[in-house]
């Protein structure tokens, strides 16, 4: 059974008496392990396919179906439960709050868990350890460069041990030489086996995935697998 399927997904917003529809049939498999770039313009629906993927949203119609769960069928709170369980989220703006230390961050998601103090703090900091952040793990955001705080942002997203990490623009918010440490960051943690769906309008980000996925208006229009990966080189990115 592949990890996460999408099929016939319709997206569509009431505007007044017209019906805007933003997605318009998305057909998407992703099996473990993959590292996925979806990329479009602005206005394409990727940030749409975004929310539904990572459960923010319910689709108007189709069927999601996601580690072997059929989410259209879940109330609100069964939905909370399955996007905290099985999805890591990975944002621009890192998402940090700001009185908490790092590892009371990376805590947060095993709280709404329910893990056990003992185990968040033993799980939070090994993670952070295994991404260079140990020594920096009582440090308040603010006391963090932009690449030591979206580390922690990664280090938040995986410490539940998700089925799928979800970033949105995970280096758009840094420089060229943060931003680069960052994507080989992301790169080996799917060479561990992490499943990775990045969410960019950047074609050169895109190339470092080994599978990129191209929406325009709605739809699907681009699938192809990438057998040569560049290095994570964001010179042109930024320039």
């Amino acid at each position: 059974m592949s990890l996460m399927e999408l099929k016939n997904i319709v997206k569509s917003f009431k505007r007044g008496s017209e019906e805007l529809q933003i997605l318009k049939g998305i057909n998407l498999t992703v099996e473990q392990g993959e590292f996925i770039a979806i990329v479009g313009p602005s206005g394409s629906g990727k940030s749409t396919l975004m929310n539904t993927i990572g459960l923010l949203d319910v689709p108007t119609s189709g069927s999601y179906i996601l580690d072997g769960v059929a989410t259209e069928k879940l109330r609100d709170d069964q939905m909370a439960e399955v996007r905290n369980r099985k999805i890591g989220f990975i944002f621009q703006q890192f998402n940090l709050l700001p009185r908490l230390t790092a590892i009371e961050n990376v805590e947060l998601p095993m709280i709404y868990a329910g893990m056990s103090k003992k185990e968040r703090r033993e799980r939070g900091m090994l993670t952070l350890e295994n991404l260079g952040m140990g020594k920096r793990s009582h440090h308040r955001p603010s006391e963090l460069s932009g690449g030591q705080q979206q580390r922690v942002a990664i280090a938040r997203a995986l410490a539940i041990g998700p089925a799928i990490l979800l970033a949105d623009e995970p280096t758009g918010a840094l420089d060229s030489s943060t931003g680069k440490e960052v994507l080989e960051l992301m790169i080996q943690l799917n060479a561990s086996g992490n499943t990775i769906i990045l969410i960019t309008h950047d074609l050169h980000i895109a190339d470092h995935a080994k599978r990129v996925v191209t929406i325009r208006d709605g739809l699907i229009i681009g699938d192809k697998r990438n057998d040569t990966v560049p290095s994570a080189d964001l010179t042109e990115v930024h320039a």
